[in-house]
């Protein structure tokens, strides 16, 4: 997978469906619902950047071969499911899906936990 590439889409949909909430949908959705729709943008984003550093990581694995490249694909995958679920769960209630759609969200919460804590325990177990 080439995770810079899927970051900066990443970073490029967070910032179109950020300008799009701005815009187009400010004067339609209530105030909690663009609560949502932010909150999801900025994990969006914030995520989009770790899978810039795991995706220079993993370039770097050429290098410098002590780098634990199957944690740091692993920690890729479970922040690129968080995106999606987190975030996608909060587009989609934001959009009219129904409030208990809200019930996946913290799934991606978890992922994004459990990408970051098996980095670090990867990084750790390779020093």
């Amino acid at each position: 997978m080439n995770w810079l590439a899927l970051s900066a889409l990443n970073m490029a949909l967070a910032v179109m469906t950020g300008a799009f909430g701005a815009h187009a949908l400010k004067a339609r959705l209530s105030t909690e619902a663009l609560g949502w729709w932010q909150t999801a943008v900025s994990y969006q984003m914030w995520h989009a950047l770790g899978l810039v550093a795991l995706g220079v990581l993993l370039r770097l694995s050429s290098v410098a071969p002590a780098l634990p490249v199957a944690g740091i694909q692993t920690s890729a995958i479970l922040l690129q499911l968080g995106i999606i679920i987190f975030s996608g769960s909060l587009y989609a209630m934001a959009l009219g899906a129904p409030r208990w759609f809200g019930a996946i969200t913290p799934i991606g919460g978890l992922a994004f936990i459990a990408g970051w804590l098996w980095l670090a325990y990867s990084l750790m177990r390779s020093a």
